[in-house]
């Protein structure tokens, strides 16, 4: 066998290393720039074909960036996969060498694809706006809190709303400042901004969320966001397709999006009522209108064309 498979398991203090292939070892290496620095070394010179590790929240960032940047062929992929790729064959055991090594069959196996890694600045971007909506969640909570809240915590509650509407609007401001100084992300944001029903904040998701957009056909454009419609059929029977997986914080987003586009978009009204004149669901009506406007703003990228009704119709 000449190719050769890596699987890395993240931890918080150490790396968890196993290789198949041309070459068998399993080893551990500490997770400091030392340790990231000689493993990569290490890696490097053997060459291999595919690596493996999972996306753990940003834990991993570190060892990724150092990869990528050695040129090393890898992919973060999602724990769930892996977690049901080891029952499937029948290992239920889980230590960090095991889950090593079954990142590294993994790899063999499967052959997940590699995707092209977000640059610092779209990394940067998209930590600013998760930031942005964890505050947004906070400020939410604290409003909720305050309806119900007794008289004697009211001011605390309305001052640390304060606080946060600050802070919000401060984090607004950095998005915006990182977009007009780049001059890639300005043009990008003012074609996405030009569809009536996308605003600044769903573009900043766009742009920070799915660096891809543009670059994708609308099939895979749709199964990254995860609002593709999936089977759900066993024999003779047909189950209701569903949505599930790809990224839920820019779904989330999209949605509110197509809530506005629905209303104030010509083209996606007229493509909402015309699904609902043919009996579909509310519900069901609302995600098509996601993909297709999904579908027009990724179109939109490819041609770097604003907002064109005419084109928009047929689109998708």
């Amino acid at each position: 066998m000449t190719e050769l498979f890596v699987g890395i398991d993240v931890s918080k203090d150490k790396l968890d290393v196993a290789v198949r292939g041309r070459v068998t070892r399993v080893w551990t290496v500490p997770y400091d720039d030392a340790g990231v620095d000689a493993l990569v070394t290490e890696l490097a010179a053997l060459a291999p074909t595919l690596l493996v590790l999972e996306a753990t929240g940003g834990q991993e960032a570190h060892i990724v960036a150092a990869l990528a940047t050695a040129g090393i062929p890898l992919v973060a992929v999602n724990p769930r996969q892996v977690r049901d790729f080891a029952r499937a064959i029948g290992q239920l055991a889980k230590t960090d060498a095991i889950d090593a090594q079954i990142l590294a069959l993994f790899a063999e196996r499967v052959r997940p694809e590699v995707r092209e890694l977000r640059d610092d600045d779209t990394r940067d971007l998209d930590a600013l706006m998760t930031r942005r909506r964890q505050l947004v969640d906070i400020r939410t909570g604290e409003r909720n809190r305050l309806y119900l809240a007794a008289p004697v915590v009211r001011g605390s509650i309305a001052g640390h709303i304060a606080w946060l509407d600050a802070r919000i609007a401060e984090a607004d401001a950095e998005l915006q400042d990182r977009i007009q100084k780049s001059d890639l992300w300005r043009e990008k944001d003012r074609v996405l901004r030009s569809a009536p029903g996308v605003g600044p904040t769903t573009s900043l998701s766009l742009l920070a969320g799915v660096p891809e957009l543009g670059k994708l056909n609308r099939q895979k454009a749709s199964k990254l966001v995860g609002i593709a419609p999936l089977n759900c059929d066993s024999g003779r029977f047909r189950g209701q397709r569903r949505i599930w997986g790809g990224r839920s914080d820019v779904r989330s987003v999209l949605y509110m999006a197509t809530l506005s586009a629905i209303r104030y978009n010509p083209v996606i009204r007229e493509f909402y009522d015309r699904l609902l004149g043919r009996g579909k669901l509310k519900k069901v009506a609302i995600v098509a209108c996601m993909r297709k406007l999904l579908t027009i703003l990724n179109r939109m990228l490819q041609d770097n064309a604003v907002w064109n009704p005419a084109f928009a119709t047929h689109c998708g």
